[in-house]
């Protein structure tokens, strides 16, 4: 598989909150939609209803850690978008990690 690839642009985000599928969970949403590459493609949002930049910054290290234990088993090919909620800046890693295997597993993307 190859490397997973971060969204920077925002009409990359825009399609996937547009056409895509989402999940959702109190300290997660995440929005799954088909790309047209080989690749596992990730963006991670987080907006200024979660708080300051202190907990804003929090929230993103905490996804990227829950996200970095699941990539080796996600199939390529789609567009992941993790959108931090209010009560993410509280939750450990491990706490976000069930909530996204939950997601990732109801979108049929991790096979467990």
């Amino acid at each position: 598989m190859s490397d997973t690839i971060t969204l920077k642009e925002n009409r990359e985000f825009r399609r996937a909150y547009s056409r895509g599928r989402s999940y959702v969970s109190p300290d997660l949403v995440t929005y799954i939609v088909k790309n047209n590459t080989n690749n596992l493609r990730i963006g991670i949002t987080t907006g200024k209803k979660i708080g300051k930049a202190v907990e804003r910054n929090r929230s993103r290290r905490i996804i990227r850690a829950a996200f970095s234990q699941l990539k080796g088993s996600l199939r390529p090919g789609y567009d992941i978008v993790f959108v931090a909620r209010g009560k993410t800046p509280y939750r450990k890693s491990t706490d976000i990690l069930c909530s996204m295997k939950k997601h990732l597993m109801d979108a049929k993307l991790l096979g467990d």
